[in-house]
């Protein structure tokens, strides 16, 4: 992943203090109001991207944060948290992301959940191959026909993503389906199928044989110490306050977030 060029970050905190006197002197100062902007004016700040670059989120020092589908070294994505720590709006934001820079015939997606109500302001969207429920036939065909897909591009520029929320539910598909995924784990980035797939911290430790497919993680806020050390191979390292998201730089934690939808 690459931060490839500053721009002026559009997020400001409102701070100003009341003009007027509170009749109440006891009454606590109205916190700050903090205000994220939308993908869209994002997007518009930094455009153009450079070629083949995925927009996944805004960093902390302003710089975004980009994926290049064109490098396959970076492999499938985990992206990992507790419940109700926004993994699935990580997710979405890369999709509207791809809505929003790509062209059809550039990169498409297709999103694989149990809960395809989440989705439904993405039905029909131009880059959008459609939404799969998992444990589905169509979804066990849609992972088969990628790994054919795949098998057949040898040098195409097109992109797909597979969007997946949730690891566990995928893995209690039947033998073949499993082996598709596995496929695409191992395989599919050098043939320009990306992997993007969440999973709750409290599971980790009962997926660990699947956690070895991803030597890229997006962690989202894990309280569990011992889950943290899990994920990250670190004692130190603290998922417990972050404020959206972080990645692995070196050896430190880069925060970043996501803006608006």
């Amino acid at each position: 992943m690459d931060n490839f060029k500053n721009f002026d970050l559009m997020m400001e905190a409102l701070t100003e203090l009341a003009q007027e006197k509170q009749a109440d002197t006891n009454t606590p100062p109205t916190a700050p109001t903090i205000v994220t902007p939308t993908l869209a004016s994002v997007l518009a700040d930094i455009s153009p991207l450079p070629q083949n670059a995925l927009f996944l989120g805004i960093a902390e020092d302003g710089l975004p944060v980009l994926l290049n589908l064109s490098d396959p070294v970076t492999g499938p994505i985990l992206i990992i948290g507790d419940e109700k720590s926004d993994k699935t709006l990580l997710l979405q934001t890369i999709a509207r992301a791809v809505d929003l820079t790509y062209a059809q015939d550039e990169v498409q997606y297709a999103v694989v959940t149990q809960y395809p109500d989440e989705w439904k302001n993405f039905y029909k969207d131009q880059n959008n191959n459609f939404l799969y429920q998992t444990g589905d036939y169509n979804t066990k065909e849609l992972l088969e026909s990628l790994v054919t897909w795949a098998h057949r591009n040898k040098g195409e520029q097109q992109s797909v993503l597979l969007l997946i929320d949730d690891l566990e539910a995928m893995t209690k598909l039947d033998e073949q389906a499993t082996q598709n995924l596995r496929w695409l784990l191992l395989r599919g980035t050098s043939r320009r199928v990306w992997t993007f797939i969440t999973l709750n911290a409290k599971r980790a430790s009962h997926l660990k044989e699947w956690l070895e497919f991803f030597h890229t993680r997006l962690f989202a806020r894990v309280q569990n110490s011992d889950d943290a050390y899990l994920l990250t191979g670190d004692r130190n390292a603290s998922l417990a306050d972050l404020n959206q998201f972080a990645m692995r730089e070196n050896d430190k934690l880069l925060g970043f977030y996501a803006p608006t939808i």
